[in-house]
């Protein structure tokens, strides 16, 4: 009975990832799939003949909303680093007045609509001269990721054995040397954990990008694929080839930092 059961569950998992799966699927099908082919019915489940056309389409109108995403994703895991580890590190190790509310408020503003911010961003970036501008979006994006940070820098630094920082200032280190030389280098994991939630926020981010930097040069990949798609709504080879080369860079990211994610989340659960 026990077999059995295990069998059962492998099945019901399996069958669930296949429908989980399914739509990523048929979007590298559909990439590889000539036009003319694409309305067949019934439908050809592998693309054969397949065609890389869509690719060479993606490849010469897409790279620049790439190149824009990947410099707007970078800025954003700098920016929240620089703030969410120190803020952390304050929250874990010097426990300032109120830092259980400002924990509270952190956690309360990762529960606000991403379209209010945007709109409050609008007003204040068109005050500051920077709408429509990659600083600005870098900064928007930010505010995603940042309170997240520092949830996960407080829990993790939390945990690191007062032995070491004792020993540290032993040796004459401060506070300001403790933390860029002993905390820093043990919370590798932590740090993999915030810059791979912070890269992928601004790599998927679309209601910033299309509020504050919808007029600008220099648009993101998500802009990209929905003007593409409003422009050629009848190149489907092409709209899922787009769609399968701006996943590729966050499935590779996962793929290799997937170990150091499990351990920097869940930083900070178990206490001796």
């Amino acid at each position: 009975m026990s077999q059995r059961k295990t069998w059962l569950k492998t099945g019901i998992g399996l069958v669930l990832t296949g429908l989980m799966l399914f739509p990523v699927y048929w979007m590298v099908n559909v990439s590889f799939t000539r036009d003319r082919d694409i309305r067949k019915s019934p439908p050809n489940w592998f693309p054969v003949p397949g065609t890389l056309e869509g690719y060479r389409a993606v490849l010469h109108q897409q790279g620049q909303y790439i190149a824009t995403s990947v410099v707007v994703g970078f800025g954003t895991v700098a920016l929240t680093l620089l703030l969410a580890a120190p803020a952390g590190y304050s929250l874990a190790r010097l426990r300032p007045r109120g830092g259980g509310a400002l924990s509270f408020v952190l956690l309360i503003a990762q529960m606000i609509p991403g379209i209010i911010m945007a709109m409050g961003f609008y007003a204040i970036f068109l005050n500051l001269k920077v709408l429509n501008t990659l600083p600005g979006l870098i900064v928007a994006d930010s505010t995603l990721a940042v309170p997240f940070g520092v949830l996960i820098f407080t829990a993790f630094m939390s945990g690191i054995p007062d032995e070491l920082l004792q020993a540290a200032r032993i040796d004459g280190a401060g506070h300001l040397r403790s933390f860029w030389s002993v905390v820093m280098p043990v919370s590798r994991n932590s740090i993999v954990t915030v810059s791979l939630f912070a890269f992928l926020w601004a790599w998927s981010d679309f209601i910033f990008a299309n509020t504050l930097d919808g007029g600008g040069r220099h648009l993101p990949i998500t802009l990209g694929i929905y003007h593409y798609i409003g422009n050629n709504n009848q190149q489907w080879s092409a709209i899922m080839a787009t769609a399968v080369v701006a996943s590729i860079p966050a499935t590779l990211l996962l793929i290799v930092a997937q170990r150091y994610v499990a351990a920097g989340v869940t930083a900070g659960a178990v206490k001796d």
